[in-house]
């Protein structure tokens, strides 16, 4: 096809498919809808092999409110708009067949602002409860058993008071084997003890 062999054939776009078709990547879709988040800007992307612009984005914000924003086109095929979202959360957006979910959260997650462990915010309940905090770098703690209002805690060791609480989630009673069972091994044992019994009669007299 590529040389022009009786005529040639579409090669190029046969390359283009098969390669969509073995990569499995979204970026190769002739029409596609992307966004992404960044703090609370969202940048929304649609690429189109259609000469008409496409319609508007539907936005459906995380308290369920609808709104729709227009792409204005930054190349050709491409249409682009950067969007304030008004709250934190997971939005949808959809345009025509397409449909994209966007979370929205914070530039700095709580997750991230303290990224070194320490035990300042644990201070307060491990000092009554006569506990420690100790630093796993030194080895993993020895785990010993206390008694209530003794210390804790110590040079490489931590203590747990035993409560002896605990909750029953469920009991099950099953019988070892059917009452159908019992009766008969009952049956059976009541006819051998009578035939036993028969012989031994038998030869006293």
């Amino acid at each position: 096809w590529g040389r022009g062999f009786e005529g040639g054939g579409p090669q190029l776009e046969l390359l283009r498919r098969l390669a969509h078709w073995m990569l499995k990547e979204p970026d190769l879709e002739e029409e596609n809808l992307t966004a992404s988040a960044v703090g609370q800007v969202v940048t929304l992307t649609r690429r189109t092999i259609l000469d008409t612009p496409p319609a508007d984005v539907t936005i459906t914000a995380p308290d369920g409110t609808v709104s729709q924003l227009a792409l204005p086109q930054a190349s050709p095929g491409k249409y682009e708009a950067v969007w304030n979202a008004p709250m934190l959360g997971l939005y949808r957006l959809q345009q025509g067949d397409l449909a994209r979910v966007v979370a929205v959260g914070p530039s700095a997650p709580k997750e991230f602002e303290e990224t070194i462990a320490n035990g300042t915010a644990l201070t307060p309940v491990v000092t009554a409860s006569r506990g420690g905090i100790l630093p796993l770098e030194a080895g993993m703690p020895d785990i010993r058993q206390v008694r209530e209002g003794r210390p804790a805690a110590g040079r490489g060791w931590i203590g747990v008071v035993p409560r002896g609480a605990y909750v029953t989630g469920d009991v099950q009673v099953s019988a070892l084997l059917p009452a159908w069972l019992w009766l008969l091994l009952a049956a059976l044992t009541a006819v051998a003890a009578w035939t036993v019994e028969g012989r031994r009669g038998g030869r006293v007299v």
